[in-house]
Parts: structure tokens; sequence; C-alpha cells
């Protein structure tokens, strides 16, 4: 068997150098037991051989892996998008490698996940939790093994792990509240399930703009069924079957206002002429959108490197480790739509 037919290990490259595997390794680590040229000569040799280290030895001799898992809903969303890059760059800044799993939304698959990256012996876990994610069973073995979890975005409670999330009930607050300053009444929110935590803070956040405005809240206008696209179409669709037409809507998610838009132009409906629009959370290919859409922005890279930055201090620091909860605060951007529209339909 030749050396370019199976992995290269450390004693490959100790016999071609005639020196000991113990050299080798403190090389390629970088060693002060082991002097510059060696160093340079081991790490010419690992290159030629095409030597990469072995992950699961390390982990066996080794109380850390340097390897974070990493749970999301979703890829094709640009909120996750931005967060996944900026925990892929404070990771690589700090010596960790993310290992990561995209849960489609099913609550069965986020379990499987969760139990492949703990056998991979990961230092610790971040993750957002589906839309489907009720009970906390599959996250008990984190917790029983005390390995360092932090939520972002979207959270459980009572398990004590940390969190990083949006002001996402003062984010829905003001961009309701900015609806009813433009002059309309009949506003809808087409949301997520009020079982997530973001479905539930931005539901809360709707309700309390009519709350502090001494409005009442029309039940008719609030459906509730996903975070998706397909979802705030259906969700416009349900509003329009019912005889319970809005003025304006505001969504859970870009996606569902997307949705929405998309539904209305089917309908025949002028955004925002005929229906106004407010989405949480933005996208930077909102500009592209006729009309662009006025939204709740969410700083994902901050959300994102925060949380890895949380996780790390929770590896490093374990015996410091107390639940944490950093809210990170939105700003309402102003776009095309809700923004001075000077007739907004009468109210009824």
């Amino acid at each position: 068997m030749t050396e370019t037919s199976r992995h290269i290990t450390l004693a490959d490259i100790a016999r071609r150098l005639g020196i000991s595997k113990t050299a080798v390794s403190k090389a390629l680590r970088d060693h002060p037991d082991i002097g510059a040229q060696t160093k340079a000569r081991v790490r010419q040799i690992a290159a030629e051989l095409g030597y990469t280290p072995n992950f699961i030895a390390r982990n066996l001799s080794s109380r850390r892996s340097h390897t974070i898992g990493l749970v999301v809903p979703k890829i094709a969303h640009s909120f996750f998008a931005d967060a996944v890059e900026a925990i892929h760059a404070t990771a690589s800044e700090n010596g960790y490698e993310i290992i990561m799993a995209v849960s489609q939304e099913d609550a069965e698959t986020e379990a499987l996940h969760l139990q492949t990256l703990l056998s991979m012996r990961v230092d610790g876990l971040l993750v957002s939790v589906t839309q489907q994610t009720r009970s906390s069973h599959a996250f008990e073995p984190v917790r029983r093994r005390g390995i360092p979890l932090v939520f972002f975005d979207r959270v459980l409670d009572g398990l004590g792990f940390s969190r990083v999330v949006t002001d996402d009930v003062s984010g829905a607050l003001n961009a309701v509240h900015h609806l009813l300053q433009q002059g309309y009444s009949r506003i809808a929110h087409i949301g997520g399930f009020g079982w997530t935590s973001i479905g539930r803070d931005r539901l809360s956040g709707y309700r309390l703009a009519f709350e502090k405005a001494g409005r009442a809240v029309d039940e008719r206008l609030i459906v509730l069924g996903g975070f998706g696209q397909s979802d705030g179409a259906r969700g416009l669709q349900t509003l329009l079957e019912s005889g319970a037409a809005p003025q304006a809507v505001f969504t859970a998610t870009y996606p569902v206002a997307l949705g929405v838009l998309e539904a209305a132009c089917e309908c025949g409906l002028c955004v925002p002429r005929d229906i106004d629009l407010i989405a949480f959370g933005g996208s930077a290919y909102n500009r592209f959108v006729s009309p662009s859409l006025t939204y709740v922005d969410q700083p994902a890279q901050e959300i994102g490197s925060r949380a890895m930055q949380l996780l790390l201090q929770e590896i490093q620091e374990p015996e410091t480790h107390s639940e944490q909860r950093v809210v990170i605060p939105t700003t309402l951007v102003l776009c095309e739509t809700a923004n001075a529209n000077p007739n907004p339909r009468a109210s009824t």
C-alpha cells in the first residue's frame, strides 16, 4: 500500500525525517521545544504527503476537539445566512471549526443532528430551534452531560442554557405603532406558531402596540401558521376569504412578507396603495423587491458573533458559567411600504 492510498499519519512524517512522532506532533503544534528549522521541515513534508490531523484521535487524547456544533432551521434565509457567516468568522478567529447541520424546520431531524454532534464530541453547541420544536426532550442529554449550549434567535425556556436574541417584543411594537401613526386601524398580523419564542414575542409586541394606543385588537386579523413565504401567501388568502380585509399587514418574518406581496399581486391588489406591509427582519435583496419593504432590522451578524463569543466563554470558563440572556435591540428601516402613505383606506 502506497502513502497516497491511505491516510498519512505522524509516523509517516517522522519516518521520512528520521525523528520521533512526538517531535513531529510538537512541530505541527508550534511547540517551543522544537526549533524553527525543524518546524519548517515538518510542515513541508506534511504538505507534500497531504497530511491532515486525525480529529477523532485528537478528541480521544484531549478534553477538547476545538469544534462547535451548529444547528439551524434554514440556510436559504438571509437572517441565518448572515448569522452563520458571523459565527464561522468568530469561531475561526478563536481556533475553532464549525460543524453545521440544517434541521429544515423538522423537530425529529433536529434531534438526530444533536445526537450526531454529541457523538462527534463537539466542545459546544449553537442552536436555533425549528418551528415544530415544542419539547425539550432532545436537549436533555446535552444538559445532563454538561455540554455548553447557547440558543440564538429561536430559543427553548427552562433548560438553563444561555441565549442571544433580538428584542422581538419591542421590534414588533415599534412596527405596529408606526402603522397606527400612518392612520391604519385594520392592521393584520401574519405570524409564526405561538409555541415558538419569536412567534409568541412578536405577537405580544403586536398586541402591545394596540394596548398602548388604547385600541382593541380585532382577533380576526391574526393568522398564525409558519415563517415561510408560502405561509405568508396562505395567510393573506385566509384574511381575504374571511371578509376581514386588512389595510396593512405586519408579518413575523421577511419571507412571510414576500408571500403576502406575491398573494396580493395575484389578487390584483397593489402594495402599498391597496394594502400596506411591514416585515420583521430584512434581506440584502430588499432593494431589488418592488416595492421595497419597510422592515424591522435584526442585526444577524451581531447576533451570530455574540452567540459564538458567549459559547466560547462558557467552554473556556466552565466554573464561572451561569445562564445569560443577551438581548439585541432592533431598528425600523423605512423603505417604500408603510412610509407616509397619504391616503390610508377609511377605518371601519
